[in-house]
């Protein structure tokens, strides 16, 4: 009879768990069928793509693309605002020339493109002999003698041998960011950087770069996987080989724009936040709809599905779009220092940036302890999960603009898609709608409001 009991007890203290299992299968059910049959993020994103387009922050377009996001929240939120900030205005001009001037007095055209901050060569442009080095430290060690006067060719491609295409990218991204500056000391004319792009095409891949302070500025540019390819090639049959390059960029003053903001008020703990979020900037060579029109509909669309399903939650859902994350981030900066003014209380701060690709999981970051709290609760709710194909519960980046947030000590969640084909399209031209798989996006924000959905039920516990 006490052992009858005793099975008794513990089948009643597990009846709740499992009818809030139950509810919770239901409920990721009811979002994945609302996503893909009646998913707004394409709709969105083909908007947001076709109508504005790049949205360099500063620019005309970046501005419509707040008022957009204004807009399209206040449908369906309860309160919107803009939160005011200053960001850089960088415009790049004409399109940029580049040719390969060969010793037998053939001429090659090739592919390039301004980085971010760049300035401009002269009206009539540059033409020198080029070194190719494969990594900062090869400057300082080949020295003035080897790099006065020519155009450094920084061709360290991305290690196809990671799985994650993000580790690639960190492998080689410094001599994009830093690589005019460390050329420039030595003599430099100029520097040119093989695209972060994994596979061989004629489309370069801009970026930011930065001079350092003190620091002569030379023009930088991005050269296609091909371009720096065939000047690697020709070079060691013809190593007085020249080229030729012209960059029309310009630097402006600061300009003031805007963050958007909007909220569904939580119905227990209005004060308590969980916030999803994208940028809503891009760079101006394509309609940045990977990086990152993806991540600001799916942060839109949360929002937006809750309304639909008639979903009151319980702790305030806050979607945040960003600007000014390509060349900043002077937008996550701005919210970062006036939540900590406020004492905001963010349970969790989630951002989708790394495209609209199928998902696969996401990420924890945050200081100390927090990212495995983190990562424990979710991984708990990993069988909801499973039949969606979502199964990478990582410790990892959170995300650029939320990054801002760690010194608060909020829990960072990064939304990962598969990542096999984002730098096919990171900073390029041919990052446009068409790229984006209707079905992949929408499955995407199905993803993140099913996280948020269960936190909100389950963070208090």
């Amino acid at each position: 009879m006490k052992r009858f009991l005793s099975s008794l007890l513990v089948l009643f203290l597990l009846l709740p768990c499992s009818a809030q299992n139950n509810s919770d299968e239901t409920m990721f059910r009811t979002i994945y069928d609302h996503s893909l049959t009646q998913g707004q993020c394409y709709e969105n994103l083909t908007d947001l793509c076709c109508n504005i387009g790049g949205r360099l922050s500063g620019s005309k377009e970046a501005e419509m693309a707040v008022q957009w996001g204004k807009k399209k929240l206040s449908e369906i939120a309860d309160t919107v605002f803009l939160q005011e900030v200053m960001v850089p205005h960088w415009v790049r001009g004409d399109p940029e020339e580049a040719k390969v001037l060969l010793s037998d007095g053939s001429i090659v055209e090739t592919h390039i493109c301004a980085l971010g901050f760049s300035v401009a060569t002269p009206k009539e442009g540059i033409t020198a002999e080029v070194v190719e080095v494969f990594s900062l430290d090869e400057v300082e060690r080949l020295g003035r003698e080897k790099i006065e006067g020519k155009i450094v060719l920084y061709n360290r491609p991305m290690d196809p041998k990671h799985i994650d295409t993000f580790h690639a990218y960190s492998g080689c991204v410094d001599q994009r960011s830093a690589g005019a500056s460390e050329a420039a000391p030595f003599g430099a004319l100029a520097v040119l950087v093989r695209s972060m792009n994994l596979r061989q095409d004629d489309l370069p891949h801009t970026g930011v770069q930065r001079y350092h302070e003190g620091v002569k500025k030379i023009p930088a540019a991005a050269i296609s996987t091909n371009g720096a390819s065939f000047i690697s090639e020709a070079l060691k049959t013809d190593p007085n080989l020249k080229l030729h390059i012209k960059i029309n960029s310009q630097n402006y003053p600061d300009v003031l724009s805007h963050n958007v903001i909007a909220e569904i008020k939580g119905s227990k703990y209005p004060d308590e936040i969980l916030m999803v979020s994208g940028h809503l900037d891009s760079w101006d060579t394509g309609e940045g709809a990977h990086d990152d029109g993806a991540g600001t509909v799916h942060a839109m669309e949360v929002l937006r599905m809750m309304r639909a399903l008639n979903y009151q939650p319980e702790h305030t859902i806050r979607c945040v779009l960003y600007m000014n994350e390509e060349n900043g981030p002077m937008g996550a900066v701005q919210y970062a220092k006036e939540a900590k003014e406020m004492g905001t209380k963010h349970l969790m701060a989630l951002e989708s940036d790394r495209g609209g690709f199928s998902p696969r999981g996401f990420t924890f970051d945050g200081q100390n302890d927090v990212p495995d709290k983190m990562q424990k609760m979710v991984l708990q709710w990993k069988e909801l999960f499973e039949p969606y194909h979502i199964h990478i519960f990582d410790k990892g980046f959170g995300g650029v603009d939320i990054g801002l947030l760690k010194d608060q000590n909020v829990p960072l969640i990064g939304f990962m898609p598969d990542p096999q084909r984002y730098f096919d399209y990171h900073h390029a031209p041919n990052d446009n709608i068409d790229a984006v798989n209707e079905r992949e996006l929408e499955l995407g924000a199905a993803a993140i409001y099913s996280l948020v959905y269960l936190l909100d039920q389950h963070i208090k516990d």
